[in-house]
């Protein structure tokens, strides 16, 4: 047995003495767990941002753990095992990758995007949107969406069509505040944002990442501000408190 399965049979082995012997362990459902997996996921997305390799192998160990745990539950549950979990991914990564356990030729990543996409219909799926969760983050859903759709060809020819796009929603947007109707502003703002989400695709940007990396610079340069500040925030002025945004930004 080599290193990588020793080390993942010695999770499994301490999952079942803590499901056993730990209070805690032992009153967790699929339901408890939930939050608290959202939150790992959360963590390590903002090692992944920070390039934080040391915090992304601790994040890793705890989502480990999370899997191993629901499988754990599933087990006592007598609703699957964890080896037909992973025998399960096995079999469906080898059926969706023709291109390496077949005879399909692929020429780029596209093509292997279309042929997962093509295969998953063949199994039974009704949509190419299946499998985009309802719940995921309105920005992260609508990249995904927009990919999907763009493997069976409903995507613009090329980029300048995409920021063509957004200019006619930006104008939308102006109509729609100058007769100061809130709803028809909410959906052209809404459109403008798709717009832009799409156009970060064909930038090759992950528009979650970016905004995620403006948000830490943003806290970042204000805390600046704070810190610096020679009286209340509320006693300055925004031309004071940008004289302190402007150093913030040359000491980084």
């Amino acid at each position: 047995m080599d290193s990588k399965a020793k080390a993942f049979i010695r999770l499994v082995k301490i999952m079942d003495d803590l499901r056993e012997k730990c209070p805690w362990d032992k009153k967790q459902t699929i339901h408890s767990l939930r939050k608290l997996t959202i939150e790992e996921m959360y963590e390590l997305i903002d090692a992944i941002i920070d390039d934080d390799y040391q915090s992304i192998k601790e994040e890793l160990g705890d989502i480990f753990l999370h899997l191993v745990f629901y499988a754990k539950i599933g087990e006592e549950k007598e609703a699957f095992t964890l080896e037909e979990v992973l025998n399960d991914i096995c079999e469906k990564l080898i059926t969706r990758h023709p291109h390496i356990y077949g005879d399909t030729k692929v020429n780029s990543e596209e093509d292997v995007k279309k042929n997962w996409e093509q295969i998953k219909l063949a199994e039974g799926k009704k949509s190419v949107l299946e499998g985009v969760p309802n719940a995921l983050p309105a920005m992260i859903k609508a990249y995904r969406l927009q990919e999907k759709t763009a493997t069976v060809g409903f995507e613009w020819d090329n980029i300048e069509q995409v920021w063509e796009k957004v200019i006619e929603e930006q104008e939308e947007l102006k109509e729609a505040i100058a007769e100061k109707d809130q709803n028809h502003i909410e959906e052209e703002f809404g459109d403008l944002l798709f717009a832009l989400i799409n156009y970060s695709r064909f930038l090759k940007v992950d528009p979650e990442a970016a905004l995620e990396k403006i948000n830490k610079k943003f806290k970042r340069r204000f805390e600046y501000i704070e810190e610096k500040a020679p009286k209340s925030l509320t006693e300055m002025t925004l031309m004071e408190m940008d004289v302190l945004w402007n150093q913030s930004k040359l000491t980084e």
